[in-house]
């Protein structure tokens, strides 16, 4: 048989593009390497899969290729996939700042809705398959090797769509499978990096963060060129939490970060207001005003805590509001992929048509999904690149 195209990963991208697929009557063979599909959508969000954002724009994504993803977020809009999802028994609700979680908060769900259409399209998906070879024929078909419960086959099909996502997360099945072919056809790839990913503190200052392990504290966080306001959680190897996480994808090595820590509180204007009271509280007690007591008394470490507020002096109150709303930060690095959501760079989207994501030097070649040098922020972003890349693909196989 000569499918329309293989799929090469049943993650998000490789699901949503056979179920596409199959409402425009295309036959084609999914392959997935572990021994069930959607592993990433299974963990995401906490096993509560937030499937897109409702805020959703290019600028919520970083390229090296800036403008690469207007087409595709155009042609497949947050609207089609909560409608999307909606038509196969899943609505959703709003946890925080756009993010779009199934109503049963079950990740297993979204699976299952691509299971159950991809049975019903009559798509056949192998899993346990481990893809050996990709070749173009001089008839300008596709072989695909494959090994499969010990045995070794080849399919054959018009096109092959690479969905095997990225780096991060070995234990799932993560690899560099994307970035061989995109080689192996002379396509260029951007260097990679995790990103989304905890970063690590070493030196003088790590005990200090990780005795505070588990404090989460709602900050802003930027460099020089972005900055988000979410929370920060201190941990045994330095800092994670969402706004840590969002600023890793924009973080390059040896660069400092900078921390509001009460980014809509003004401390100059608590210890005046408390110096008009008599100032007879003590520094710390201000503090444990807005933080635990913990971290509280681990800012000691750089401010006289222990002071009432009357009797500290000009240039300690402006050390006060340095260390609240410049705490400087310079991480060591990243956890790395083994602790990545996601992973920046990949194959160069000047390769592709953005119209179709077809490969411009190898006719019938689509990349889509994580492989891509299209990142997401944190919050549904690279699910909603998923949705849309495999749609986009499906239309053109």
């Amino acid at each position: 048989m000569i499918y329309d195209a293989i799929i090469i990963g049943a993650g998000a991208c490789g699901m949503m593009c056979g179920v596409q697929a199959g409402y425009l009557n295309k036959k084609v063979l999914l392959l997935e390497k572990n021994d069930r599909p959607g592993a990433k959508i299974l963990i995401s969000g906490g096993g509560r899969c937030n499937y897109t954002n409702l805020y959703t724009a290019p600028k919520n994504f970083l390229s090296k290729n800036e403008h690469f993803c207007k087409a595709a977020l155009s042609q497949w809009t947050v609207q089609d996939t909560i409608d999307f999802f909606e038509s196969n028994g899943i609505s959703g609700h709003e946890k925080t700042l756009g993010q779009l979680f199934p109503i049963s908060n079950k990740a297993k769900d979204v699976v299952g809705v691509f299971i159950k259409l991809l049975q019903q399209l009559t798509q056949p998906l192998y899993l346990d398959t481990v893809v050996t070879s990709v070749t173009k024929r001089s008839d300008k078909l596709f072989n695909v090797g494959f090994s499969r419960h010990g045995k070794t086959d080849i399919a054959t099909a018009r096109s092959v769509v690479i969905a095997s996502g990225g780096l991060p997360i070995p234990k799932l099945g993560a690899s560099d499978f994307a970035l061989k072919i995109a080689q192996q056809f002379n396509l260029h790839v951007v260097p990679t990096t995790p990103a989304l990913v905890p970063l690590t503190i070493t030196g003088k200052d790590a005990d200090w963060f990780s005795a505070l392990a588990g404090n989460s504290i709602f900050s802003r966080v930027s460099n020089d060129i972005i900055s988000f306001e979410e929370s920060i959680l201190f941990t045994h190897w330095g800092l994670s939490g969402p706004a840590i996480l969002q600023i890793s994808s924009y973080w390059q090595p040896g660069e400092s970060i900078h921390i509001n820590l009460l980014p809509h509180i003004d401390i100059m204007h608590v210890i005046q207001e408390e110096r008009g009271r008599g100032g007879k509280r003590l520094l710390l007690n201000i503090l444990q005003d807005h933080f635990t007591k913990k971290f509280a008394e681990a800012l000691g470490k750089f401010l006289p805590i222990d002071k009432k507020i009357a009797s500290m002096s000009k240039q300690e109150a402006k050390e006060v509001h340095r260390v609240i709303h410049h705490f400087v930060v310079k991480p060591a690095g990243t956890k790395g992929y083994d602790k990545a959501e996601v992973m920046k760079g990949g194959v160069d989207t000047q390769e592709l048509s953005s119209k179709t994501l077809e490969a411009k030097k190898v006719s019938g070649l689509f990349f889509g999904g994580e492989c891509l040098d299209v990142t997401g922020w944190l919050g549904g972003y690279n699910f909603q690149w998923a949705w849309a890349s495999a749609y986009i693909i499906a239309q053109h196989i």
